[in-house]
């Protein structure tokens, strides 16, 4: 039999600059001190101060390293933030699915997804600030972990499991579901820091898992 040579596969073409592969790359590169002490001052400023009040040297100057570094890996004001919520809400995605091992029953799924959800954003208010004031609606498309299949995948699959099974609302989409979820808990964490509430969030966790069940199962 003759063998015929195998054309070699085409080279990837190169991450486009501000892409999210290209950040990655970056990223990947910059000291984990450094990244901690930027994301940090990101969190401090921006929720503390309107978007356009904060500049590239205010963030420099918070973590301690210079204007050139900050320029290095991000480029931009805007670049920045996005960068640092896909960095803090990736977190929030490895811990999700770790929290969904093992566990078969729709309503407990989405009321650990609540748990998980719930707690998180109650021990991160200043990302919650950040997210939800900072960043207008109109850019949230600039973030990527909102497309991310890992954070998307485990959210929508709880959902679509649930519609498929029978157990939560199928008159509308699974995505629709989410809008819901995050809706609700959005709000709901975003007025507990504005009225400085006291109390942790997870003290009502059942009351609020009941209003959630209610608004979202097939029931």
């Amino acid at each position: 039999m003759t063998a015929y040579p195998v054309a070699p596969a085409p080279d990837a073409a190169p991450a486009q600059p501000n892409s999210k592969p290209h950040r990655s790359a970056l990223l990947s590169q910059m000291r984990s001190d450094t990244q901690a002490r930027i994301e940090k001052a990101v969190l401090a400023l921006f929720s503390s101060r309107d978007f356009h009040e904060v500049g590239l040297i205010d963030v420099a100057r918070a973590a301690n390293v210079s204007l050139q570094t900050i320029y290095k890996y991000f480029g931009s004001k805007e670049v920045l933030v996005y960068t640092m919520l896909d960095v803090m809400l990736g977190r929030l995605a490895e811990r999700m699915i770790d929290h969904l091992q093992g566990i078969d029953d729709v309503r407990e799924r989405l009321r650990k997804t609540c748990w998980v959800t719930l707690d998180y954003m109650d021990k991160h208010p200043a990302l919650m600030l950040l997210m939800f004031t900072a960043v207008p609606v109109s850019r949230h498309k600039n973030i990527d972990i909102y497309e991310s299949p890992e954070l998307m995948g485990a959210f929508l699959g709880v959902f679509k499991d649930g519609q498929a099974r029978g157990v939560l609302n199928s008159q509308v989409s699974s995505k629709v579901l989410l809008d819901v979820f995050m809706g609700m808990i959005g709000r709901v964490v975003l007025m507990h820091i504005v009225r400085e509430e006291k109390t942790p969030l997870t003290d009502q966790f059942n009351e609020l898992f009941q209003i959630l069940w209610r608004a979202m199962s097939a029931e």
